[in-house]
């Protein structure tokens, strides 16, 4: 472990959620849910379109695959529609991605990328984590 105290994850940012169309599945969560939508926008470095639904402080993201070979596109085509990830926010994400790297923690992105609004993202291997795909996500 490194000297360095490395600061926690200050929320849970968003959940990812895989769909096949978001025109198709936003009224569930706009009128039954009762959620707001906060916008649409495309991510063309992910290859997908998102949607940020708001719940509390944190949010819900639709994610809708933009051509057949998006990451998000392989996941419904292998897992079907559903949740995808758990988005941590972080206020330094290549110190917390250092930290991993030198903890041996398996990367999808060892340095950020650009995300959905504005942010910088990077993925951890979900075999680094039982199953589960984490992204850290960073506002400025």
């Amino acid at each position: 472990m490194n000297a360095e105290k490395v600061e926690e994850p200050k929320k849970v940012d968003h959940i990812g959620i895989a769909v096949k169309s978001i025109e198709e599945t936003l009224p569930f969560y706009e009128q039954e849910l009762k959620l707001k939508l906060l916008g649409i926008e495309e991510v063309h470095t992910q290859k997908v379109r998102v949607a940020f639904l708001k719940v509390g402080e944190s949010k819900l993201e639709l994610l809708e695959p933009l051509c057949d070979d998006s990451p998000i596109a392989q996941f419904i085509e292998k897992r079907g529609e559903g949740i995808h990830h758990v988005a941590l926010g972080v206020d330094n994400i290549e110190e917390r991605l250092n930290e991993l790297k030198n903890n041996g923690v398996r990367l999808i992105h060892e340095t950020p990328v650009s995300g959905a609004a504005n942010a910088q993202v990077a993925f951890l291997h979900p075999k680094a984590s039982r199953g589960v795909l984490y992204e850290f996500c960073e506002k400025k």
